[in-house]
């Protein structure tokens, strides 16, 4: 949601009438002293007018991105809008007498400052009837440095001929000012451009629905109005108190969308941290769960490749032992078909407890490798410590004392251990898995190799009366970079 398409609440809408009431009480308060005269403060004029052009420019940037978010053309019209006031009071601000001239810059005459007034605050109604009247229909999203040429350059040539004409051919416009008072063609110009100020107010009200920026731009055609009103209308000349009035009320006026702009943009980055912050907790929670068993609570496949993957890396980079222990639970099937599966799983959760409590160490991972086989990871451990740890896997196992009737080797729940280290392979295997593949078995990843070693240390655990550790010999490494990968995983389910 943005500013130009994020519908008023009620609760802004009741702000913005507050807004509007009390310039309203304000404007009625000043009128009928408006022909009061102040002592004159040429200093007002720059500093009123810098800050003046500082609002506008900013609002053109925020508007400018509003339009390439929304895609919406009326945004630049707007915006566009906002950077003739801004121009336009530059102009306005050299040209005034007696502020860096005493005649102006820019060749400025006595009738100068009141023509770029009236062109200033006449334009920036047409902007804005233009905006109204282009509607919220989504464009084809020009470019935005298209946008900016176009509308910059036009708004440019726009503000240099008005310029022109209030200075170089003001002979040719009727006499607005006598010194500081004004005429009655003044007046007569002022209720002009003050009903064309009126007419875009009435093109905003007209719109279907009231977006957060039609009904601030709405307050700040009301501010408009009262602007005109006091400096130009009811006012006497120069340095009285519409003059100054209704200037404050011209800063306001410029004010409004700034403010808001300002307040929503930090609103939704505030929306913005806390949704990040929510993605990244739900990113987390999310990986965590692609990467949990979510039986057993401990790694699943997926994270031991992964984890698997880059131990090998770092094994092949740095020439540092890597050793894997394969796990199946002994006589697993007779189990479920004593016990049932709700007992099954919940052996199996706790010999999955039993192996991540012993696999510790950092880098060590402790996972599931698929329905009763479990797989350990043990980087920087030679095979001699990987079968230490495996024997202690075993022990600890026994000590559960989980019953098991169906087993043939012991009255209660054991496990077979295959253990296989990266250091114990031949130099041919080595330099065939550092390449990532054999010729026997094209595409498989390198460390297969691994996996396969440790299976076939396994498949001879089982074979020879299980509850044990089996380290791979010499042969084991020979056999398993001969055999498919294929052939090594139903050997092993065998």
């Amino acid at each position: 949601m943005l500013l130009s398409n994020l519908p008023a609440g009620r609760g802004e809408r009741r702000l913005a009438f507050a807004v509007i009431a009390c310039s309203t009480v304000v404007f009625l308060a000043l009128a009928p002293f408006a022909k009061v005269q102040l002592p004159p403060m040429p200093a007002f004029i720059p500093i009123y007018q810098s800050a003046l052009v500082i609002n506008d420019l900013i609002t053109v940037v925020f508007l400018l991105g509003q339009r390439q978010a929304a895609r919406s053309d009326a945004l630049a019209f707007l915006a566009f809008g906002y950077l003739f006031t801004a121009l336009m009071a530059i102009m306005h601000a050299l040209s005034f007498p007696g502020l860096f001239a005493p005649a102006g810059l820019l060749g400025a005459g006595p009738q100068t400052t009141a023509w770029l007034y009236m062109f200033w605050h006449s334009g920036f109604s047409l902007f804005v009837m233009a905006y109204a009247g282009y509607g919220a229909a989504v464009g084809p999203g020009r470019p935005r440095r298209r946008v900016v040429l176009i509308g910059g350059g036009t708004v440019a040539v726009l503000v240099g001929s008005f310029t022109f004409l209030a200075t170089r051919g003001q002979t040719a416009l009727p006499v607005m000012m006598h010194g500081n008072q004004s005429t009655t063609v003044n007046h007569l110009v002022v209720l002009t451009v003050w009903m064309l100020n009126l007419a875009a107010l009435a093109a905003v009200l007209l719109r279907r629905s009231y977006s957060v920026l039609d009904l601030w731009l709405l307050v700040t055609l009301c501010a408009w109005l009262f602007d005109i009103a006091l400096s130009a209308g009811l006012n006497a000349g120069r340095y009285d108190v519409g003059f100054y009035a209704g200037r404050i009320y011209g800063l306001a006026a410029a004010s409004f969308i700034l403010i808001v702009l300002l307040v929503r943009n930090g609103g939704l980055y505030l929306e913005l941290v806390a949704l990040r912050e929510s993605d990244r907790r739900k990113a987390e929670e999310l990986r965590r769960l692609s990467t949990v068993d979510p039986l057993t609570g401990i790694a699943n496949r997926r994270a031991f490749e992964e984890a698997l993957d880059e131990e090998w890396r770092r094994t092949m980079r740095h020439h540092t032992p890597l050793s894997l222990l394969m796990i199946d639970v002994d006589y697993f099937k007779r189990f479920n078909d004593s016990y049932g599966h709700v007992a099954g799983d919940q052996c199996l959760r706790r010999v999955a407890q039993t192996l991540a409590q012993l696999a510790r160490r950092a880098g060590e991972l402790a996972a599931r490798f698929g329905g009763e086989e479990f797989a350990v990871l043990l980087p920087q451990a030679d095979i001699a410590a990987a079968r230490r740890l495996g024997e202690l896997m075993c022990q600890a196992m026994r000590e559960q004392e989980i019953a098991h009737e169906g087993s043939a080797v012991a009255p209660f729940v054991t496990i077979s251990i295959g253990v296989a280290c990266i250091a114990d392979l031949p130099p041919s295997a080595g330099a065939q898995a550092r390449d990532g593949a054999s010729d026997e078995a094209p595409g498989v990843p390198g460390a297969v190799w691994l996996i396969e070693t440790a299976d076939r240390a396994l498949y001879e655990a089982k074979l020879t009366g299980r509850n044990r550790v089996i380290a791979a010999c010499q042969d084991d490494v020979l056999a398993a970079s001969a055999l498919p990968a294929a052939e090594m995983r139903l050997s092993s389910a065998a």
